[in-house]
């Protein structure tokens, strides 16, 4: 087997569900000692760092070593990390310890090839990138200085994202009257219902038009995910909760969607989650034709789902990896090694041709 897909075997039969990496950090850290490389661990990721001969750039390559759990359906034990006729079946085996493995070969590749020309490479896999607790921040802070550019590793079935949707999410609460419902027909004023007032304000939000398009991502995307409503049978509900999930482009940022929603309904709107922005590869970029250069066949997409990029948004950056995003957090999760072994040689070309 080769090396990054030795590496990442031995990653997916170590379970790291969020907030318990600290095993497969110490097991991508012994990998990459013994082949080289001088890791550090702390509380936020293991980082490898690759010098060049020359100052230069920055290039950081990061991606995540936690996993969701396994959930219900499996054919296979989900941590036995099962390989046969080529293909490697578990959790995390796609998002993301393909990537992790991938770009730690491809930085102990660059060390035992007598390193790069210029500045450095910084890989980073970092924990809970699943949950609303990311160590990224804390990652980059202590990279002291910024990155130049960065590759987010996320299954992208080694394809280039350049554009990402972010997630905002929005409750909606109405407020009504609670009386006996054989009652409320006759009563003078009428009842104020939360589910009616729900209802209207919904059908209100099913109607908004987002004039400004993204030319990848398309418009903004609003969709109830949650509603709660009602105390009885009977009575006639004095409150009602709605969840909005609305992928948001660059063509807006998340302060005036919220504007917006607010001015179209009548609930009172509180705010649940707006780090999660949308991110696009700038215009300017060096780093996306450092791989278009290597990888001329690469077709440059946009993706609906979010990452850690949210974080490096003000960088040269691309989302790149092995692995298809479909099966992200399935049962039988799965990839093909030939792709993390591509992806690991995809990975270091980049690298030189971007750092030279």
């Amino acid at each position: 087997m080769t090396d990054a897909g030795d590496l990442l075997v031995r990653l997916v039969r170590t379970p790291s569900p969020s907030g318990d990496e600290h095993r497969a950090a110490e097991v991508l850290a012994r990998w990459a000692t013994a082949h080289g490389l001088d890791p550090e661990i702390d509380d936020a990721a293991v980082r490898i760092v690759v010098d060049g001969d020359e100052p230069g750039p920055t290039l950081l390559m990061a991606s995540h070593l936690d996993t969701v759990p396994p959930g219900d359906g499996w054919s296979v034990p989900p941590y036995e990390g099962v390989v046969g006729a080529g293909r490697l079946t578990a959790r995390g085996a796609v998002d993301a310890k393909a990537s992790v493995s991938a770009m730690t070969a491809a930085a102990a590749q660059l060390k035992a090839n007598g390193g790069l020309a210029a500045g450095r490479l910084v890989v980073l896999a970092t924990y809970s990138e699943e949950t609303r607790d990311t160590s990224m921040p804390r990652a980059l802070e202590r990279l002291g200085e910024p990155p130049d550019a960065a590759v987010v590793g996320e299954p992208t079935s080694l394809q280039p994202c350049i554009a990402q949707r972010g997630q905002l999410l929005l409750e909606l609460h109405w407020r009504g009257d609670q009386v006996h419902a054989g009652w409320a027909a006759g009563r003078q004023p009428p009842p104020v219902n939360a589910i009616s007032l729900a209802a209207r304000d919904l059908t209100a939000l099913g109607a908004m038009v987002f004039d400004r398009t993204h030319p990848l991502l398309g418009a903004v995307a609003v969709t109830p995910t949650q509603l709660e409503a009602g105390v009885a049978r009977n009575v006639t509900p004095p409150a009602a909760w709605a969840m909005l999930d609305i992928r948001t482009t660059p063509a807006y940022d998340h302060a005036e969607v919220v504007a917006m929603i607010r001015a179209t309904v009548g609930a009172r709107v509180e705010i649940y989650s707006d780090r999660l922005v949308p991110a696009e590869t700038p215009a300017d970029t060096r780093l996306l034709p450092a791989l278009m250069t290597v990888r001329p066949e690469s077709a440059p997409f946009a993706s609906p789902t979010c990452s850690d990029w949210v974080f490096l948004r003000h960088l040269d950056t691309i989302k790149l990896g092995p692995g298809d995003s479909r099966r992200s957090h399935t049962a039988d999760e799965w990839i093909e090694l030939a792709e993390v072994d591509a992806a690991a040689e995809l990975y270091a070309a980049v690298a030189r041709e971007y750092l030279r």
